[in-house]
C-alpha cells in the first residue's frame, strides 16, 4: 500500500488533473505537487517557444521560485518533463492548450509573457503585429480573470504596442493596475551594459547604463551621459554606442542567418528583470531597474525609464535627470515614433 501511495504522489505532482484510483488516500494537500519551497509562484506564457524554453530553465534555478507553471499552445509536456529533472526548489507544472490557460494562472504572483511568433521571412511587421497582439489579448483575459492582482512581465514583442494593448484588456475587465504591467526592455540595459564595458575595458557587471523611451530601434535611447561609474565618451563612441545598443537585435538576427533571433540573451534579461520583480514583492529596498510602464515623466501615456519595484509593483516611476543635447535630440525622434506605437496598440483594443 504505501508503495502505491508513492506512486500516487509521484503521478500527483506530475499530473495533478489526472490522480485517478488513489484520489481517497491521497488528496492533492499532502502532496509536494502544492509546491516544496518557501517562495512565488510565477507563471510563464510561451514557454515552449525560442525564448519560453531557457527562461524556463533559469526561472527553475530562481531560489525565489517555489511553483513554475509552464503553458504553451504545443509542445510543454516534453519542456516540463525536461525542466522538471533539476534539483532545484521549484516545483514544475505544464499546461497544454488554451483549455488549460486558466489552470496555469490561477494563484499566480508573476506572470511572464514571452509568446508570440517570431518574424518570419516574407512577413510584414504588420502581420506580426496582429499575431501578437491577438495572442497578448487572449492571454491578458486569462489574466485578468484568473490572477487580477499578479505582476505581468511583458516580452512579446513590439512591447511598445503589446503593453498598452495589456493595459487596454486590463481597463476592460476592471482590473488595470498601471504599478503591476511592466513592459521588459531590460535587454536594451544588458546590451548597453556589455558594450559600454567593452569601449571602457570594465567588467560589465560594474556598468550601469540608463535606457529609456521604448524597446524598439530609435525608440531605445541609452542615457550614456549618465552611465555609471561616471566617464565621459567622445561624439564618435557615442554615436557608435548608440546605434549598436538601438540595432542589438538586429545583429543577432544577422548573425544567425535565418536561424532565428534573440532568444538565448533575451531570456536572461527576463530572469534578471523578473528576479528584481520578486525581491520587491519579498519587500527588499532599494530595488532600482529600467522598464516600460505606464508613466507620467513625458506627455506620452508609457514611456521606459527607471521604477523602484516593490510589493505593489512598480512604486515609484523616476523622472529622466540631466539630458545633454545628443540625447535631447534622440529623445524628440524616440517620442516621435513611441506615439504611433502606443496608439497602434490602443487602437487594436477599440477597433
Amino acid at each position: 500500500m504505501e508503495a502505491q501511495q508513492r506512486i500516487a504522489r509521484i503521478s500527483a505532482h506530475l499530473y495533478p488533473q489526472q490522480m485517478g484510483e488513489y484520489q481517497t488516500c491521497l488528496s492533492r494537500d499532502n502532496c509536494r505537487a502544492k509546491g516544496g519551497a518557501p517562495g512565488f509562484k510565477v507563471a510563464i506564457l510561451g514557454a515552449a517557444g525560442g525564448i519560453g524554453q531557457p527562461l524556463a530553465m533559469l526561472m527553475k534555478m530562481n531560489p525565489l521560485v517555489s511553483v513554475l507553471h509552464l503553458y504553451d499552445v504545443v509542445n510543454t509536456p516534453g519542456v516540463t518533463a525536461d525542466i522538471g529533472h533539476m534539483d532545484t526548489g521549484a516545483v514544475v507544472r505544464g499546461f497544454l492548450g488554451q483549455q488549460q490557460l486558466e489552470g496555469a494562472l490561477t494563484g499566480m504572483d508573476l506572470v511572464i509573457i514571452p509568446a508570440g511568433v517570431p518574424r518570419k521571412p516574407g512577413m510584414t511587421r504588420d502581420d506580426l503585429f496582429n499575431i501578437n497582439a491577438g495572442i497578448v489579448r487572449t492571454l491578458c483575459e486569462g489574466v485578468a480573470k484568473c490572477c487580477p492582482n499578479a505582476l505581468v512581465n511583458l516580452i512579446s514583442n513590439p512591447v511598445n504596442s503589446t503593453v498598452p494593448i495589456a493595459a487596454e484588456v486590463f481597463k476592460k475587465a476592471g482590473t488595470y493596475d498601471p504599478k503591476k504591467l511592466l513592459g521588459v526592455t531590460m535587454l536594451d540595459v544588458v546590451r548597453a551594459n556589455t558594450f559600454v564595458a567593452e569601449v571602457l575595458g570594465l567588467d560589465p557587471r560594474e556598468v550601469d547604463v540608463p535606457v529609456v523611451g521604448g524597446h524598439a530601434g530609435v525608440t531605445i535611447l541609452p542615457l550614456l551621459s549618465q552611465v555609471k561609474p561616471p566617464c565621459s565618451f567622445t561624439p564618435e563612441e557615442v554615436e557608435y554606442l548608440t546605434k549598436r545598443i538601438q540595432d542589438g537585435g538586429t545583429e543577432v538576427v544577422q548573425a544567425k542567418a535565418g536561424a532565428g533571433s534573440a532568444t538565448l540573451s533575451m531570456a536572461y534579461a527576463a530572469v534578471k528583470f523578473a528576479d528584481a520583480c520578486l525581491r520587491g514583492l519579498r519587500g527588499d529596498a532599494g530595488v532600482i531597474e529600467c522598464s516600460f510602464v505606464s508613466s507620467q515623466v513625458t506627455e506620452l501615456p508609457y514611456f521606459a525609464t527607471k521604477v523602484r519595484l516593490g510589493r505593489g509593483g512598480a512604486e515609484e516611476v523616476f523622472q529622466l535627470g540631466p539630458l545633454n543635447e545628443y540625447e535631447r535630440a534622440g529623445l524628440e525622434k524616440a517620442k516621435k515614433e513611441l506615439q504611433e506605437s502606443i496608439q497602434k496598440g490602443i487602437s487594436f483594443i477599440k477597433k
